[in-house]
């Protein structure tokens, strides 16, 4: 199993990917399929660049991907966030979300002070990989996003170092 820091060359595996995630489980992601398809491939390259994107290797091709935002103004620069959480249904139950868990706690535990993330309320099985991590609940956003007619709440959890 490999986990690494995705680079620009990823780009275009890093964007087929993103877009899986996000038609597969619109209610996951606070991006809309519709919405990343239409961006050019320098738009992924660009996130490559300015965010920290770890991705897993499942079988030598990518097949899961977790991003971690380190906030650069000066009153929350002590907090990142943690986004874009996804593995392919042919890397579920290898472990492969708690590697890229591990490698993105380990990569924040560096330079910030709390690591947030928000999860739909409904992905028990995500919840619980948050929490083997030492993630707490600090409180719900009912009607975080909505999907045509339906509202999907999501928990908020903060891991402290």
């Amino acid at each position: 199993m490999i986990v690494r820091r995705l680079t620009l060359s990823d780009a275009e595996t890093y964007h087929q990917i993103r877009l899986e995630g996000l038609k597969a489980h619109p209610e996951a992601f606070g991006s809309s399929w519709a919405e990343e398809v239409a961006h050019p491939l320098n738009w992924f390259r660009d996130k490559l660049r300015s965010e920290y994107v770890a991705g897993f290797e499942h079988q030598g091709a990518l097949a899961g991907v977790c991003g971690l935002h380190r906030n650069d103004r000066l009153k929350t620069k002590h907090r990142a966030t943690l986004w874009g959480m996804y593995v392919s249904p042919e890397a579920r139950h290898t472990g492969a979300g708690a590697c890229l868990m591990h490698d993105i706690v380990e990569t924040a535990r560096q330079t910030v002070e709390e690591l947030n993330l928000t999860v739909s309320a409904h992905n028990e099985p995500a919840i619980r990989l948050y929490r083997r991590f030492g993630f707490v609940e600090i409180g719900l956003h009912p009607h975080a996003l909505k999907i045509g007619s339906t509202y999907v709440d999501e928990v908020l959890m903060r891991l402290a170092f």
